[in-house]
């Protein structure tokens, strides 16, 4: 735990109880839920707060609204410029467009579809420029130079760490007496902000940021340390190379420890989420459930306040991750069977799995491109099982019926 800073903070808990008076009317009081399901699978009383709720789909739009309410007249005459993955453009567009402020957002190239056309529906001028998040940041930069833009950070900002901060008031008022917070980490402005009202309130609460394995750029900074960091993640809202210089000094100072979450543990999650809750959560904002998925002995038997910080997940990767959530359990397989190029042997391999309570989805015969002799065959065929018990029990079996098997998903961790 570090020490509690003496000196006074850059932001405090007054402007956040100001921000939140500014921007009550116009966000979401989301609520906050115990899931019953996961507290018993996790052996921790787990809350969930539900920021994927917001019109916007995340919690972004909290700092972005009460940032815009900062400007002057000229300023918002002139219009703004923002940089984001896609959660902070979408609260800055919808929030500039109901102000009636114009707003240019940059993208990075590779932002998810969703978040780009969710966006582009609230009228701002949209830009995809650069590969990674410092370079549409750098190019950002320029263009509000160069046009006379109010530039938005997407977390570097006092007002903008004061509006993420609101989501502490409203959690601590429904969920007084957390242990612990598990917070995403990218730039460090929900975290930051979070923990200066969580720490007025009650000093004494555990704050535990949690970062992608591939991005663990805050947690480098805190440590003195210079990790790789890049790379594809699911967490993209989290991907950020290089922290703010505000809110490391704000994590430095009230964030208890960091975490590293693997991409597994983050499609775990989102998929949990999903199955048990019934809603819908992007990578990073099932950051703070992978968390205790990975260190379950950490946070067992404690009350845990988690965010679930937004839902704008593309729905063909989010079918993806169900999938290969459902390989990992073993409840959907993909086996090749080796059979003799002879009437009847599909059937007596259908018969065998059908046998087994399996159930075939997809069926390739493969003839020709195969190195088996002419006159044998490759079957390759995706079933559904009841778990990984009921398919490796399947393979035994087909072994032992003098077939040869090969398990074609055995490296999904």
């Amino acid at each position: 735990m570090p020490d509690r800073p003496h000196q006074a903070l850059p932001i405090t808990r007054q402007d956040i109880e100001n921000a939140h008076k500014a921007i009550s009317a116009y966000v979401q009081h989301t609520p906050a839920r115990r899931s019953i399901t996961l507290s018993k699978m996790l052996g921790a009383e787990i809350w969930l707060k539900f920021e994927n709720l917001q019109f916007t789909g995340a919690y972004k739009e909290r700092g972005a609204l009460h940032r815009l309410l900062q400007l002057s007249p000229e300023q918002k005459q002139r219009g703004v410029i923002a940089m984001s993955a896609g959660n902070h453009a979408q609260g800055v567009a919808y929030h500039a467009s109901r102000l009636g402020i114009p707003a240019t957002i940059v993208m990075p190239k590779a932002t998810p579809a969703i978040k780009v056309e969710g966006t582009r529906v609230h009228g701002a001028r949209i830009i995809l420029h650069g590969d990674i998040f410092e370079e549409a940041a750098a190019f950002a930069a320029r263009m509000a130079e160069d046009e006379q833009l109010t530039f938005i950070h997407p977390f570097d900002d006092p007002a903008v760490i004061a509006g993420q901060g609101t989501i502490a008031i409203e959690y601590l008022a429904d969920v007084p007496d957390l242990d612990c917070l598990i917070l995403p980490i990218g730039g460090g402005g929900m975290i930051s902000g979070m923990s200066i009202y969580a720490h007025a309130i009650n000093p004494d609460i555990d704050i535990v940021g949690v970062q992608a394995e591939l991005y663990p750029s805050m947690r480098d900074r805190m440590r003195g340390e210079l990790s790789p960091c890049g790379g594809s993640t699911l967490a993209e809202g989290i991907a950020v190379k290089t922290p703010g210089e505000i809110t490391s000094k704000l994590v430095s100072a009230l964030v208890d420890d960091i975490v590293l979450v693997d991409e597994a543990r983050l499609e775990s999650a989102v998929s949990l989420l999903l199955n048990i809750e019934k809603t819908v959560v992007e990578g990073a904002g099932a950051a703070g459930l992978a968390a205790v998925l990975a260190y379950p002995e950490r946070f067992r038997g404690r009350k845990l306040g988690l965010v679930l910080t937004g839902g704008n997940i593309d729905t063909r990767l989010l079918a993806d991750i169900l999938y290969r959530e459902l390989a990992r359990e073993g409840r959907l397989g993909r086996i090749r069977v080796e059979l003799a190029d002879q009437p009847g042997q599909l059937a007596t391999l259908s018969k065998l799995i059908a046998d087994q309570g399996a159930n075939v989805i997809e069926v390739v015969h493969q003839r020709r491109f195969s190195a088996l002799p002419a006159k044998g065959a490759y079957v390759v065929i995706e079933l559904e099982t009841r778990g990984r018990e009921h398919l490796d029990t399947l393979i035994t079996v087909l072994r032992e019926n003098g077939m040869r098997v090969d398990d074609l998903a055995p490296d999904i961790v």
